[in-house]
């Protein structure tokens, strides 16, 4: 799927990232305003892992803001960044299994 096709997907499932292209040894700005935050959670994780088996995966505390849930992660490999939410009450949100996948450049 083109890139600008997957942002615009995301964008829609309330995902955005800043920037929209990571780079590998920078923090990027994730905001998440999809299904969980709409469905009244109170506290949001983000996971995220590298590459197809979700390599040295990692959990971040989202905090709540005016646009839903923030967080600022840390791009430590340049492969494949999967993320997905999960809620204190361990529903997840993985863009109907197919995770929200970000390219990361050197």
């Amino acid at each position: 799927m083109p890139r600008s096709s997957k942002n615009t997907e995301y964008m829609q499932n309330g995902i955005s990232l800043s920037p929209a292209v990571p780079t590998a040894g920078e923090k990027i700005k994730v905001i998440y305003d999809g299904l969980l935050a709409k469905s009244g959670a109170n506290d949001i994780y983000a996971h995220i892992g590298y590459g197809s088996n979700w390599d040295r995966s990692s959990y971040f505390k989202m905090n709540k803001s005016l646009t839903g849930f923030e967080a600022s992660l840390p791009v430590e490999y340049s492969d494949t960044m999967n993320i997905c939410f999960k809620d204190c009450a361990n529903n997840w949100d993985n863009n109907s299994g197919k995770n929200y996948s970000f390219d990361v450049t050197q």
